[in-house]
C-alpha cells in the first residue's frame, strides 16, 4: 500500500500493489510443485484412491474429457427420445378393450345351473364347481340371475333383502367363495340389480304400510276405494290392475309386475340413497357389474292420470294386458337418465383400481322405439350405461330370412350412437330358446352369427349346446307369469343344465329331484358328450369364442354388409393394416343358395373356408361367383389381402374404436 500527496496539498491512500517480487515467488513455488508432481506421477496411471490432484490432473486430458462429454450428451439425447417416444405412443395408442368387450357374456339362471347338496335347485356351489366350464369356453364375463334373499314369487326378482342371499342358493360366505374363486380364475361376475320394486315382505314395505314417518312415502301409495282399488287403467306387465289395495293402511299401492313386488317411489331421496347405498355394498364385496333390471319402469308420472287405449274404442274393462295401452305415464319418464347416471358416477368411484372396471348394462324393452333404447347409452359429455341390453335379434324366428337379419342388425347399428359398443343377445330367461324358437337347424349358424358380428354377444346358459324348451304340463308351472296365463309360462326354457348323461342330466346327482324336469334328450345333448365330438355345437361354439378372442378384426375391426338375401346374410370383419380378413356367408332361409360375391373387388377370387357349421364343408376352396350355402350352413372365410372395403363403402361399414394394425412392430395406432 502506497501514500502519495494529492493536488490538494493532502495525503491520501493509494492504490493497492503486491510487491512484484514476493508474486512471481509464490507462482515460482505453485509451478515447481505442479512440476514436482506431474514429475512424480508421470509414470504412474491413474488408481483407485488417488489423491484430487492427481485425479484432477489426468481428468482435464483430452482424452478423459472427451468421452466423458459425449456420453453425457448422449444421455441426454436417448432421455428426450424415449420421453418423445412413450409421449408418441401414449398420444397415438387407441384405447384398450375392456373386460367386457373382449369377453362374450354368459348368463346364469342360478336355479338351474347346477344343484350341489341335491334340493332339487341350483345354488352358488354349484355355479362354482362349473368354472371350468367357462375357462373352457374361453368366457371371462358371467352374469348370475338373482339369488337375493326372496319369498320366490318371481324367483328371486322380488326382493326380501338386498344385502342377503337367499337360503336355498347358501350363504353369504359362499358367495363370497364363488366371487373369489372367480377372481383367482380371471372371471369376472356380473350381478343382477333389481331396483324398480323391492318384495311385499321387505322390512321398507311392512314400515310403509304401518306408516312410520321415515319409511311412509317409500313406495306409490294413492287413495282409493277398497271394493274397486282402481286409481287409474294402469296394467301390470303379468296382466290387470297395477293397483292393489292394502287394508292396513287404506290406500292402494302400485306394482307393475305383481302384487307382491310394490314399486319404489324414487321421487323420494331417502328411496335414491337406499339404492345407492346397496350399490355401494355389493361393489365393496368385489362384484365386477350389475345388469339394472327393468329400469324403464323406475318412475311414474306423479299425477296419476289414465294411460291413452292402443284402441279408444275398446270398453275400459276390457283393458288388461299391458299391450292394451301406451305406456305414456309408466315407462320413461323425466329424470330417469338422471338417476341412471348417477348410479354411474358412483360405480366410476370402485373403477379407479387398475383393471377393476365396474360395469353397467340396462335393461329396457322398447321395442320398435329403439331410440329411448340407446339414450341409455348416455351422451358424448355425460356417461350412462356401458351399453344397453340388445333384443332385437329375439325377433328373427318371427321371420326368418337373410335380409330379415341384415334388418334387425342394421336396426341397432344405424342408431347407435358413433363411438358406442354394440352388444347381441338371442335368448335370456325370459324368452324362448333359439333351438326350440328357430329351429334345431339353425342353432349353430346363430351361434355364429352371435360370436362374430361386433360388440358383446350374451349367451344363455345351455345355448353353447343347443338345449331346447321343455314340455311343462298345468300341473308342473312354477312361473307365476304361467299361472296367470298358461301359454306365458317362461318356464320351458328355464330347465335344467345338461352335463352330462349321467342322473337328472348331471345337475342333480345327489337325489332325483329337480325343480324343473330335464329335456328328454339330455343323453345325446349335453356337455360331456359334445366334448367328444369335434363337429358338436359346443364344439364350434368354443372355436369360435377362442377365434373371436385372438383375431382383431373379429373383436374389434371394421364390421360391413356385403350380401343379404331372401336366404343369405354376408359381412365382411377387416382390421386396418392386417393382412388378413373374414368373410362371414350365413344361411337364415328356408333353401340351399347360391351367393355371387363376384361384384365385391376387395375379395380375392379363391376363398378358403376356414370353419363350416357342416363339418365337411370346411376346408374347401370355393369361387367367390359360387358360393354354396346349405339351409342353416354358416361359413367363416378367412381370406388375405391389403386392399380394403371399408374405405370406398362408408354407408356399409362401421366400427367403435378405429385403429390401425402395425405389423412390424405388432401394435394398434390411431389412424
Amino acid at each position: 500500500m502506497s501514500l502519495r500527496k494529492a493536488s490538494g496539498g493532502s495525503m491520501e491512500l493509494g492504490e493497492c500493489t503486491m510487491n512484484p517480487g514476493y508474486q512471481d515467488a509464490e507462482a515460482a513455488d505453485r509451478g515447481e510443485k505442479n512440476q514436482d508432481l506431474a514429475e512424480e506421477y508421470t509414470q504412474i496411471k491413474p488408481y483407485a484412491g488417488m489423491p484430487k490432484e492427481v485425479l484432477l490432473l489426468y481428468s482435464s486430458q483430452a482424452r478423459y474429457r472427451v468421452p466423458r462429454e459425449i456420453l453425457f450428451w448422449l444421455i441426454v439425447a436417448c432421455t428426450l427420445a424415449l420421453v418423445a417416444l412413450t409421449v408418441t405412443v401414449i398420444a397415438l395408442s387407441p384405447r384398450c378393450l375392456s373386460w367386457w368387450q373382449a369377453s362374450p357374456v354368459y348368463q346364469v339362471y342360478p336355479r338351474s345351473f347346477r344343484d350341489s347338496d341335491g334340493d332339487g335347485v341350483g345354488d352358488l356351489k354349484g355355479i362354482q364347481e362349473q368354472l371350468h366350464h367357462f375357462e373352457y369356453l374361453n368366457i371371462k364375463s358371467v352374469w348370475i340371475s338373482p339369488f337375493y334373499r326372496s319369498p320366490m314369487k318371481d324367483f328371486g326378482y322380488d326382493v326380501e333383502d338386498f344385502r342377503d342371499i337367499d337360503p336355498v342358493f347358501g350363504t353369504m360366505h359362499d358367495f363370497e367363495e364363488l366371487l373369489a374363486e372367480m377372481h383367482n380364475k380371471g372371471l369376472k361376475l356380473i350381478m343382477d340389480f333389481i331396483p324398480n320394486h323391492t318384495s311385499d315382505r321387505h322390512r321398507w314395505f311392512n314400515l310403509s304400510r304401518t306408516g312410520d314417518p321415515h319409511y311412509k312415502d317409500y313406495y306409490v301409495w294413492t287413495d282409493c276405494n277398497a271394493t274397486a282399488p282402481k286409481p287409474n287403467n294402469w296394467v301390470s306387465i303379468f296382466g290387470n290392475s297395477s293397483w292393489t289395495y292394502d287394508d292396513l293402511r287404506g290406500q292402494c299401492y302400485l306394482h307393475q309386475f305383481l302384487k307382491e313386488q310394490p314399486d319404489l317411489n324414487f321421487r323420494n331421496p331417502h328411496v335414491r340413497q337406499e339404492i345407492i347405498d346397496i350399490i355401494h355394498f355389493w361393489l365393496g364385496k368385489g362384484v365386477d357389474g350389475f345388469r339394472m333390471d327393468a329400469v324403464k319402469h323406475i318412475l311414474e308420472a306423479a299425477h296419476l292420470r289414465d294411460e291413452p287405449q292402443v284402441d279408444p274404442k275398446r270398453p275400459p274393462e276390457d283393458v288388461t294386458t299391458e299391450w292394451d295401452l301406451y305406456h305414456d305415464y309408466t315407462t320413461s319418464q323425466l329424470g330417469l337418465h338422471d338417476m341412471l347416471r348417477e348410479w354411474r358416477a358412483e360405480m366410476d368411484i370402485y373403477s379407479r383400481e387398475p383393471g377393476r372396471y365396474r360395469l353397467m348394462v340396462t335393461e329396457s324393452y322398447d321395442y320398435h322405439e329403439v331410440e329411448k333404447t340407446m339414450m341409455y347409452y348416455g351422451t358424448p359429455q355425460v356417461k350412462e350405461s356401458d351399453f344397453p341390453f340388445n333384443f332385437y335379434l329375439m325377433d328373427l324366428p318371427q321371420n326368418q330370412s337373410g335380409m330379415r337379419v341384415k334388418h334387425l342388425v342394421h336396426l341397432w347399428m344405424g342408431n347407435m350412437p358413433k363411438g358406442q359398443w354394440p352388444n347381441w343377445v338371442v335368448g335370456n330367461h325370459d324368452r324362448s330358446r333359439i333351438a326350440s324358437s328357430a329351429g334345431q337347424l339353425y342353432v349353430r349358424v346363430i351361434n355364429m352369427l352371435l360370436l362374430t358380428l361386433p360388440g358383446t354377444p350374451t349367451t344363455y346358459y345351455g345355448e353353447e349346446i343347443g338345449m331346447e324348451n321343455i314340455n311343462v304340463t298345468d300341473s308342473q308351472i312354477q312361473d307365476p307369469a304361467g299361472k296367470y296365463n298358461s301359454s306365458a309360462s317362461r318356464d320351458p326354457q328355464r330347465s335344467p343344465m345338461q352335463w352330462s348323461d349321467d342322473l337328472n342330466a348331471g345337475f342333480n346327482t345327489k337325489s332325483n329331484i329337480t325343480w324343473l324336469p330335464v329335456h328328454p334328450d339330455y343323453s345325446s345333448v349335453n356337455v360331456e358328450v359334445q366334448k367328444k365330438e369335434p363337429g358338436s355345437v359346443l364344439a364350434q361354439y368354443r372355436f369360435l369364442s377362442t377365434l373371436r378372442q385372438s383375431e382383431l378384426p373379429l373383436h374389434r375391426g371394421w364390421f360391413c354388409y356385403v350380401h343379404a338375401d331372401a336366404n343369405v346374410f354376408s359381412y365382411l370383419r377387416e382390421q386396418e393394416g392386417l393382412g388378413r380378413a373374414f368373410l362371414m356367408v350365413l344361411n337364415f332361409g328356408k333353401e340351399s343358395a347360391i351367393t355371387d360375391l363376384s361384384s365385391i373387388r376387395e375379395l380375392p377370387d379363391q376363398l378358403k373356408v376356414l370353419m363350416s357349421t357342416n363339418q365337411v364343408n370346411s376346408g374347401t376352396v370355393l369361387q367367390k361367383s359360387h358360393i354354396p350355402t346349405e339351409v342353416g350352413e354358416g361359413l367363416l372365410i378367412q381370406y388375405s389381402t391389403h386392399t380394403r372395403f371399408n374405405p370406398t363403402h362408408p354407408d356399409q361399414c362401421y366400427v367403435s374404436m378405429k385403429a390401425c394394425y402395425l405389423s412390424f412392430v405388432d401394435i394398434l395406432y390411431k389412424c
